[in-house]
């Protein structure tokens, strides 16, 4: 792709129509969720064979570090992403502008992550933490320079590029860590597949966006733009702080080895948020850019959306309370079994975490990034209150204090989000309560029927865990779906979820034929062909 013409505008987006925003919209998101359905597969062979190589101690020592290094390494991808996907109009001479801002402070980072790294020696008690530190240091340089090429794919819609490249960088990291995990490297191999990651992703990003950034020069609209990046920084900053201060209370309360066993239950947890919503996020502020001057449209696409996904978050939220230290123990083996007792009090907070997420998109897609900003401190000072008050049960405690944390946030955190375009709660809350009802009681219906017919005995042996796991879910997932007709007084709920599926489908196929536009750059705005 060449994002920018002879002139340096960029190249025009379509006009849409309803109908076609949808559809490649729906599309968009069934190519990144399926590349996410690959990468979960990828991750989970990986999670298994690495957990089987290295020891707890040794994930434990990389989260230490990585606490603080991911927090860098985002400095620009988010900020600068959704400054060039949201803003009606760019140009060569103000994204470059943004690069090399991007890349100067990303040099800076990286040089000050590994002079930092015998502070967080001493504070976790751990000489090694110098060494990890050093040797994590230069992904954030080395990411900084893909994050421009990234944005301009995502603004052009190119979302089955950027998941094809996300898709095979993890591979090659995954790879490289399995390799020298097996060779006997220990935490230096998952230093390499981290490094190998960013690599891959910043040639990879290079390749499909054929751009060069000009020398940098004075043009409307650069501090404009790097002050609204700021700002999304400020609140990822917040948010990041919120998400991993719980890392950093359990490493150095507790130790490397516990803060392993956390880190793996917490993983688990995560995961879902990442393959859904994180997912998907560009793709909804995207669409829904494109619908904030239209307030009833922007509602009825949004609700739609929250639907669909509180249907699916709060299934998985139940089910993997029910089974979840099954399925800690199928994939990580039997010397994980703290893990799956922790990950018990993060199952109840998945679905509620995913509904909360999309709050976000609301802030973004009218340009609220400094409510947003706002809002984050709100939500890392009650936060952080639950962490320090639940820190006295170990990490189980903070695993409770997670769930917690989402539950008292989400309604106040809808109700802020929709004040400036009059987007009311009610409609909201009426969308997911069905949900959140027909979930726990299938739970709780099918936890009481296993319990009564196999007894409370634990399932000791592999199989064991794995028939246990099966007849759990089975019979959670047909009485969730029960209950969901039931309480919908229909089969609307499913009829939305399979609607979806042919445009992902056929959207999916038919971008391999697109034909290209002058200069060069693929008509990814136009109706699919074949259509």
């Amino acid at each position: 792709m060449r994002p920018f013409d002879a002139t340096g505008a960029f190249r025009p987006n379509e006009v849409w129509v309803p109908d076609q925003l949808r559809r490649v919209t729906v599309g968009a998101a069934g190519v990144t969720l399926l590349s996410g359905s690959f990468g979960l597969g990828v991750q989970i062979v990986s999670t298994m064979l690495l957990a089987r190589l290295l020891r707890p101690g040794d994930f434990g020592l990389i989260a230490m570090v990585t606490t603080f290094s991911l927090l860098l390494s985002n400095f620009g991808l988010n900020g600068f992403t959704e400054a060039i996907i949201q803003k009606d109009e760019i140009n060569n001479l103000l994204v470059s502008n943004l690069f090399w801002i991007n890349v100067g402070v990303g040099l800076v980072l990286s040089i000050a992550l590994a002079f930092v790294g015998s502070l967080l020696a001493r504070f976790y008690g751990d000489r090694r933490v110098a060494y990890v530190a050093i040797g994590m240091s230069p992904t954030i340089f080395i990411i900084s320079l893909s994050v421009h090429h990234l944005a301009l794919l995502k603004r052009a819609m190119r979302f089955p590029s950027v998941s094809a490249n996300d898709l095979i960088a993890r591979l090659s990291s995954t790879v490289v860590s399995i390799l020298l995990s097996w060779r006997g490297w220990g935490y230096w191999a998952l230093i390499a597949g981290a490094i190998t990651l960013a690599l891959s992703q910043t040639i990879g990003a290079w390749s499909l966006c054929r751009w060069i950034p000009s020398l940098p020069h004075r043009t409307d609209g650069t501090a404009a733009t790097a002050r609204f990046a700021m700002n999304v920084y400020a609140r990822f900053s917040v948010n990041y702080t919120t998400r991993n201060m719980d890392n950093l209370l359990v490493g150095w309360r507790f130790n490397a080895h516990a803060l392993g066993f956390y880190k793996k239950a917490y993983d688990l947890f995560a995961l879902p948020a990442n393959q859904l919503v994180v997912s998907i996020a560009t793709v909804a502020i995207s669409a829904l850019s494109r619908l904030n001057r239209d307030q009833v449209r922007y509602s009825r696409w949004f609700l739609r959306s929250l639907s669909v996904l509180a249907f699916v978050g709060m299934g998985i939220s139940a089910v993997l309370t029910l089974v979840g230290k099954d399925l800690i123990r199928v994939l990580l083996g039997p010397g994980w079994d703290e893990a799956g007792r922790i990950f018990t009090f993060f199952g109840p907070g998945i679905g509620v975490m995913l509904i909360y997420y999309t709050n976000s998109w609301i802030h973004l897609s009218i340009g609220a990034a400094n409510r947003w900003l706002r809002w984050g401190l709100v939500e890392v000072t009650v936060t952080g209150l639950l962490f320090l008050g639940a820190l006295r049960w170990g990490p189980a405690g903070i695993a409770i204090a997670w769930t917690i944390s989402f539950w008292v946030l989400i309604i106040p955190a809808f109700w802020y989000a929709g004040r400036p375009i009059q987007f009311s709660l009610g409609p909201v809350l009426n969308t997911i309560w069905r949900y959140v009802v027909a979930s726990f009681a299938a739970a709780c219906i099918a936890a009481g029927a296993v319990r009564e017919v196999f007894g409370f005995m634990e399932p000791s042996s592999l199989s064991g865990v794995l028939f246990h796991f099966f007849i759990t879910s089975l019979s959670f997932f047909v009485l969730y779906i029960g209950a969901v007709i039931l309480l919908h007084g229909g089969f609307e709920p499913l009829r939305q979820v399979a609607g979806l599926l042919p445009d992902m489908i056929l959207w999916t196929r038919s971008v391999r034929h697109r034909r290209p536009v002058s200069g060069g750059m693929d008509d990814a705005l136009t109706e699919p062909a074949g259509r």
